[in-house]
């Protein structure tokens, strides 16, 4: 990793248009205009795969400790997987692999039946039975492991493996307790609007996580599909309700999400939305000392941008924003870079603009959500509420819209 040039911050920086830096405590890094990416989200990824997608953290390396600087850095941060093999001719089984994956190191550590598979520290239920798992084709990879689609007892799943550093015990300890934090979240987190977790496992220079699969992609994806045009309102409530009754289930078991964005949001095959990649989730009591770029920038609350002490309401700030987001169809701060935006929502106190024929109550919870004040932030209990009722106005006036439609329509002589 190249260390970059060191700074002050930019937070406050009258010259930030000239000297747009990402930064992490003591180590900033140039980025490109037109980048929507924060540090860590270079480890979260979205990509799809014959129309399916996931979103799982690929490296969270400065998760954890603010005196770790992860390599993904100096990576060119996440990218297809070309190859030409489909995924249903190309699979992986243990103890025997075609020639599709003969050459993907990764995939043969885990496989290979000879090495034995190492338990789960107090999760060993968890624990996947390799002769089960049929690997296709990777289709996305980051700095420290790559994501693949896959079957595990017939049913698809999405795989990610994380390559165990061979040089530095120290980032070997960090990636270790992170893979266990990961394993404690999807295997306590059981809910309908949370992605599901199937199992994981560890080998001497691997770790393994398998989820579901979401056919529907993400829903940046969707929204990206459809150009910019706003969703359906009824569509919209419908998903916005999926996603906070994921997060007051979250909230309440004391867990904080901190990276909720439209790309960790997926659309499973039923249309609901399902909440991804916990990877840098962190239970509510150990916010001392976290990292606060992991997240990013056009969805951070403006206290984790400072590096202020934060509470599960940096998970409803970005909520807000996700809100928004739902009912517009477009990418908030979509004319600013990430770090533009960061700058804007900390010394200006800007926030996306509401459109004017938005509904008063859906209005109301993004600008609760988004204020600057986190006490002013509803709880996700609220705000489930509060979309349940702004779903039943919306049914209210279809229903009417309809009536009267039908009593303005000509009579036939049918």
């Amino acid at each position: 990793m190249v260390e970059g040039p060191k700074f002050t911050g930019i937070i406050g920086n009258s010259n930030y248009e000239n000297n747009l830096y990402e930064f992490t405590p003591g180590f900033y890094h140039k980025i490109g205009e037109g980048s929507n990416m924060s540090i860590d989200s270079m480890g979260s990824m979205q990509t799809s795969n014959g129309g399916g997608s996931v979103s799982m953290s690929v490296d969270n390396s400065s998760v954890g400790s603010n005196d770790s600087h992860t390599h993904i850095l100096s990576h060119p941060g996440l990218k297809p997987v070309k190859n030409n093999n489909s995924v249903g001719h190309s699979v992986l089984r243990a103890g025997r692999e075609t020639h599709a994956l003969s050459d993907d190191a990764l995939a043969r550590a885990l496989m290979d039946s000879r090495v034995p598979t190492e338990g789960l520290q107090n999760y060993d239920d968890w624990t996947i039975d390799l002769r089960k798992l049929n690997m296709g084709m990777a289709f996305a990879q980051g700095a420290f492991g790559k994501l693949y689609k896959g079957t595990y007892n017939g049913e698809d799943v999405a795989i990610k493996i994380l390559e165990r550093p061979e040089n530095s015990p120290e980032r070997a300890q960090l990636m270790e307790q992170q893979f266990q934090q990961e394993v404690m979240m999807l295997a306590t987190l059981r809910h309908p609007n949370i992605v599901r977790f199937i199992g994981a496992c560890r080998k001497p220079m691997v770790w393994c996580i398998v989820t579901e699969y979401a056919r529907g992609g993400s829903v940046r994806q969707f929204l990206m599909r459809r150009q910019n045009r706003s969703v359906p309102l009824r569509l919209a409530v419908k998903q916005a309700l999926d996603v906070a009754r994921g997060m007051a289930y979250v909230h309440g078991l004391g867990f904080i999400h901190r990276d909720l964005k439209s790309d960790n949001l997926l659309i499973s095959a039923d249309k609901s939305i399902k909440i991804a990649d916990f990877g840098v989730a962190r239970i509510e009591v150990q916010t001392e000392g976290m990292t606060p770029e992991t997240g990013t920038y056009r969805w951070m609350a403006p206290e984790m941008i400072q590096h202020r002490p934060y509470t599960q309401k940096v998970d409803v700030y970005s909520f807000g924003i996700v809100l928004w987001e739902l009912i517009t169809g477009m990418l908030p701060f979509q004319n600013m870079t990430a770090v533009q935006a960061a700058f804007a929502v900390v010394n200006k106190g800007v926030r996306p603009i509401v459109p004017n024929d938005c509904l008063p109550v859906l209005s109301e919870i993004m600008t609760r959500c988004w204020d600057a004040n986190p006490e002013v932030r509803p709880p996700f209990t609220e705000v489930v509420r509060m979309l349940e009722n702004a779903e039943m106005d919306i049914m209210t006036t279809v229903r009417k819209a309809r009536f009267r439609c039908c009593l303005t329509q000509p009579m036939t002589a049918d």
